[in-house]
């Protein structure tokens, strides 16, 4: 699943959704289980008053983007995340890279390799093993 609109000014959840979608995703994420519109917009309550008709919305425009599952209970839904915040992180970041070198090419992987002396020494070792099966398949 492929994000349309990516921002660059934001950090975290905030580069993908808008900042309620965003805190109703964590409260997703969060949760142990499916859960209802009533049950996140409680939380939600904790930081401001927002209505169940805006939660409602947000969380059926979420299904649509296919980041939600919706589920019928008797007289309600319960939604679910369809992939967990690691999965989606994971995708995002293939994609926006895979975009990045289509759209950049070499330009693009030399200023991933610039970036990399402010990463983990362990990265590297990871990057240098995928390196060498990379050119050991070709």
């Amino acid at each position: 699943m492929k994000m349309q609109n990516f921002k660059f000014q934001s950090s975290g959840l905030g580069r993908f959704f808008g900042p309620l979608e965003a805190k109703i995703m964590e409260i997703l994420w969060t949760a142990e289980s499916e859960i209802t519109i009533k049950d996140v917009q409680h939380k939600l309550d904790r930081e401001k008053a927002i209505s169940f008709n805006t939660v409602m919305t947000v969380m059926n425009r979420l299904v649509e983007k296919g980041i939600l599952q919706k589920r019928s209970l008797i007289r309600s839904f319960v939604y679910r995340p369809v992939m967990t915040r690691e999965a989606f992180m994971e995708a995002q970041s293939k994609e926006l890279t895979f975009d990045l070198i289509e759209e950049f090419g070499s330009q693009a992987v030399v200023h991933m390799v610039d970036a990399l002396d402010q990463v983990d020494p362990e990265l590297l070792d990871r990057l240098e093993q995928k390196i060498k099966e990379l050119k050991k398949d070709r």
